[in-house]
């Protein structure tokens, strides 16, 4: 079976090369199927391969085929098993993993504003040994500080 991605789909609809189409229960997702007029059926593929598109929601696969302009569909749910769910992709870990993101994110942005604001610092640079023998010297003091 052929495949064909998401814009090949969009092309062959609006040229009216699509004869129906199948959504397809497999495992605990669904496949899109698609039957053309040229009789070389195909399945909806990801953007950048030839691996099939896999949705966990038949209502995601639904809305986008009437995206498309597909608004009749056949539903095959022989092959479909919800209990093979892969939970590792629930909510909660898509949650965690977001939220990871955002702190990632706002770190970095961070940094960014902290080393631009030191490239427009007008101050003159100091030295590595200068900056070195300052902190020996205040470390001195407060040992010293310590012992007194």
């Amino acid at each position: 079976m052929q495949s064909m991605t998401l814009e090949q789909l969009r092309a062959t609809t609006s040229a009216g090369g699509v004869k129906g189409v199948t959504l397809k229960g497999q495992g605990c997702g669904f496949l899109i199927e698609i039957a053309t007029r040229s009789g070389q059926d195909a399945f909806l593929s990801k953007a950048r391969s030839s691996e099939p598109r896999r949705f966990g929601n038949p209502a995601s696969a639904l809305n986008v085929l009437r995206d498309i302009g597909i608004v009749v569909a056949q539903i095959d749910v022989t092959d479909w098993d919800p209990s093979q769910k892969d939970m590792t992709r629930s909510r909660e870990s898509r949650g965690d993993a977001m939220r990871s993101a955002h702190e990632a994110a706002a770190y970095n942005e961070w940094l960014v504003g902290e080393i631009q604001a030191s490239i427009n610092d007008s101050r003159p640079n100091v030295s590595h040994d200068d900056v070195m023998s300052e902190m020996d010297t205040e470390i001195e003091a407060l040992i010293k500080q310590k012992h007194a």
